[in-house]
């Protein structure tokens, strides 16, 4: 009997010490887990905090007004909330920032940076809305287009189709959509954007009218004869489409 003793007492030794060993083991594992996560959350608030800074001296002029910075404002917001996209989003919105504080300055550039500064504007605003909402993209670029690296595009000419598409959609009606459009061939720039609207924003835009009015006097100063934009509006869809030829407009300034 007092040798089974021994036994069951060597053993809930040995039970005792292999459960404080694993909790031990358990717990600095959480600890080290613990570090890392606040480690890389206070990297990516510094990160935000600099990104911030640089918003407020975000200064871009057009017609007598200034490009909206609540736009940049809720894009980082929506950064911000989508921790699973942080690092690749937040590269996307350094292009842009670096396009609207360096190459904005420019009277002209490329088809290839607008289009590209398009692109990573359209891929931020992505974030903000469900993997299952109703998103169509589509780009075709002929990148051997004469006018693709030539100085002939009015830079951010495309910001406001894509700021009214995300800003005015009602992304919880089930028949809601944005599709948005992109075309470079033979000197003819195309780009259409359509959305679904709530009925608040069709009343809004009922009474306030369909889009910005500094963009069609932008255009009209910039490319005079060389460009269309037709608006539309039928049953809460609405639709932009903006056409510049840009390889008559190159040509003009060549010659002039």
């Amino acid at each position: 009997m007092e040798g089974n003793y021994y036994m069951i007492h060597d053993y809930l030794i040995f039970i005792g010490v292999f459960a404080i060993f694993f909790l031990l083991t358990v717990s600095i594992y959480l600890f080290s887990q613990n570090s890392r996560f606040r480690q890389k959350n206070t990297r990516l608030t510094e990160t935000n905090k600099i990104i911030e800074q640089k918003l407020n001296e975000v200064q871009l002029e057009h017609i007598g007004t200034k490009l909206n910075p609540h736009l940049f404002k809720n894009i980082l917001n929506s950064v911000q909330s989508h921790a699973y996209q942080t690092y690749m989003s937040l590269d996307k919105l350094a292009n842009v920032l670096d396009y609207i504080l360096y190459e904005s300055n420019n009277k002209f550039v490329s088809p290839k940076e607008e289009l590209n500064f398009a692109l990573s504007l359209i891929e931020i605003n992505k974030i903000k809305i469900n993997p299952l909402f109703d998103f169509r993209i589509k780009s075709r670029i002929n990148k051997s287009d004469t006018v693709y690296e030539e100085k002939v595009f009015a830079p951010l000419i495309s910001v406001d189709l894509i700021e009214n598409a995300f800003k005015h959609t009602d992304f919880l009606a089930q028949d809601s959509f944005i599709s948005i459009h992109l075309e470079l061939e033979n000197g003819i720039f195309t780009m259409k954007v359509s959305n679904k609207a709530s009925l608040k924003n069709v009343l809004a835009k009922e009474n306030s009218g369909f889009g910005s009015q500094s963009l069609d006097q932008r255009l009209k100063m910039i490319y005079n004869n060389h460009y269309q934009l037709e608006k539309s509006s039928k049953n809460g869809i609405f639709t932009a489409e903006l056409k510049i030829n840009l390889g008559e407009f190159y040509d003009k300034m060549r010659y002039s």
